[in-house]
């Protein structure tokens, strides 16, 4: 057949060389998901970022690390920026003449736009967005993504295929990513809240915190894996739980009294509004 010109970061052997501008937690969270599962090799994974404090961490999974932005541009095919959203038009400035038609970028930054990236991006760059959450980093993340006008299938097929090793991936309209936020992102600390709390009953009825904490972490952990694996509605599950008369019941109208469900509510409502507000600076 005729030979095609090898595309940046693509070496002979078809190997997929991934980047990473910017080091920081969300960058390592996917760097480790995608290496652990073997998915890239360490060998091909190359990071970037102005100190050596973040780039470490990369180091120690046996990940390249550079300085220079534009370098992982010429080596990596398939490249994430992951840097502060203030910094961020400065180092699209600084890598876009490296950026060619074969590269996918793919954005962690939040709240910023896929039209924002399109626009400090040379024209005709096929760029994704991405919202991932800190569970990334133990591969049980939830992660969405939305992609710009040049990017097709096949860039949408690889980027779900790469971070199905972080956890659940699921490509949705853009206007999805700032309620993943409110609900995914900043939610990892509503359920850190309620683990504690839950464990701090127990402690009050006389159980050592260690053992409070680890078993509270398990019951959220079962609990939402039976909510995955069965799929039945979360409403359905609880009622299962419920015996007539039983301590459930006794326990869930406390809760009731407390408004747990409408406080719950409101607090993904105001990461919510907060993060559209953020995305529109």
């Amino acid at each position: 057949g005729h030979v095609v010109g090898r595309r940046p970061g693509m070496e002979a052997g078809g190997e997929l060389r991934v980047g990473f501008v910017g080091a920081g937690r969300m960058a390592q969270g996917v760097a480790q998901g995608v290496v652990r599962a073997g998915k890239v090799k360490a060998a091909n994974v190359l990071a970037s970022a102005p100190s050596d404090r973040n780039l470490g961490a990369f180091q120690d999974l046996g990940c390249r690390t550079t300085h220079c932005n534009s370098e992982v541009l010429q080596r990596c095919s398939l490249v994430f920026l992951a840097t502060k959203p203030h910094l961020l038009p400065g180092v699209l400035q600084e890598i876009s003449p490296a950026v060619t038609r074969d590269h996918v970028i793919v954005s962690v930054v939040a709240g910023v736009t896929l039209q924002t990236l399109q626009q400090l991006l040379p024209v005709g760059t096929k760029v994704l967005r991405v919202m991932p959450n800190l569970p990334c980093v133990v591969q049980e993340g939830a992660v969405v993504f939305a992609r710009g006008s040049c990017a097709g299938e096949q860039e949408a097929a690889l980027l779900k295929s790469l971070l199905s090793a972080c956890g659940l991936c699921e490509e949705t309209p853009e206007s999805y990513i700032d309620i993943h936020t409110g609900l995914s992102g900043s939610g990892v600390a509503y359920v850190y809240l309620f683990a504690e709390a839950l464990a701090e009953g127990a402690v009050k009825m006389g159980m050592p915190s260690a053992l409070a904490n680890k078993i509270a972490a398990q019951t959220l952990l079962g609990a939402a894996k039976m909510i995955l694996e069965t799929g039945e509605h979360p409403a359905t599950l609880r009622s299962n739980v419920c015996t007539p008369g039983g301590t459930t019941i006794h326990a869930l109208h406390e809760l009731e009294k407390g408004a747990l469900r409408a406080t719950v509510m409101n607090a993904v409502e105001a990461a919510t509004t907060r993060a559209r507000e953020l995305g529109k600076r």
